[in-house]
């Protein structure tokens, strides 16, 4: 493959949210996007959409806590356009609620989907990715820096700060921030870079799925309402993780409040947790 053709990406959880936003940008810059999501009808619209305005879009039902199949759509990708450039590990549910409610059902859905495939689709992809020729994989003006590949997890502001009321979701979010920062420093050494996702509460329909979330838990929507008044578009979270890889960034929080919270947490955590309590009471 010549080093001009288009990248190939995979955007699990691509037919909504952050992830319909990340397929939208990658093909408005000329790549060549496949989305991967369990919901069909989503993904085959958000392909129909784009495909039908000439962008290089495909739909692949995928559910992402099927670790065999999960390996052979990021094989298959690769084999039938002879490399992947990136492989957006997107797939995430919310799970809210008072950790007493909390089920083994809950803890398992939040593991399998929010961490497992995201561990599992990123060591699929590496196993691919190291293989491969390096090539300029980057989204701005510049062509970017040759590697073999990128991946990109997506986390939360969840996975930096600690809050009550939602431990599945902030347990899950920081082993993606830890797992992606650590397989960053041994992927370097492959030519592979690996980066990760950390945006602030974002208008998305995750904030008002509850159907995971013990019976009788609030909205996450008015969860996050209390502490950010103003939601992110996803957008600007798509446009801000390319200008994030772009400048060869692990780590990548995007929005005010995710930076903010963040170093408010880091600076003074007795403080930050005093405040949080307080927050969601």
């Amino acid at each position: 493959m010549s080093t001009d053709a288009p990248l190939v990406s995979i955007v699990t959880g691509g037919a909504s949210g952050i992830g319909r936003a990340l397929v939208t940008e990658l093909a408005l810059r000329g790549g060549r996007v496949v989305v991967a999501d369990r919901d069909q009808a989503g993904a085959r619209h958000t392909s129909s959409v784009l495909s039908g305005l000439g962008y290089a879009v495909s739909p692949a039902v995928l559910d992402v806590t099927d670790s065999a199949a999960l390996g052979e759509v990021v094989r298959g990708i690769a084999a039938e356009e002879g490399r992947l450039d990136l492989m957006v590990n997107n797939a995430g549910i919310a799970v809210v609620g008072d950790v007493t409610d909390f089920g083994e059902e809950h803890w398992r859905r939040a593991l399998a989907i929010n961490q497992v495939s995201v561990i599992e689709g990123s060591l699929a992809a590496l196993s691919v990715m190291r293989e491969q020729p390096t090539r300029p994989i980057g989204w701005g003006r510049s062509a970017g820096r040759a590697v073999r590949g990128r991946i990109l997890n997506t986390a939360s502001l969840a996975g930096l700060i600690i809050a009550p009321r939602m431990l599945p979701y902030l347990t899950t979010k920081h082993a993606v921030v830890a797992f992606s920062r650590g397989l960053a420093l041994e992927a370097k050494d492959l030519g592979v870079g690996v980066h990760v996702l950390c945006p602030d509460f974002t208008d998305t329909p995750l904030l008002d799925q509850t159907a995971e979330s013990p019976e009788g838990a609030e909205n996450f929507r008015a969860s996050a309402g209390t502490i950010q008044r103003t939601l992110g578009t996803p957008a600007d979270v798509a446009r801000a993780a390319l200008v994030g890889m772009d400048r060869e960034r692990v780590l990548i929080p995007v929005g005010r409040m995710a930076q903010l919270l963040w170093r408010v947490e880091r600076a003074a955590p007795r403080v930050f947790d005093a405040l949080s309590v307080r927050t969601y009471r």
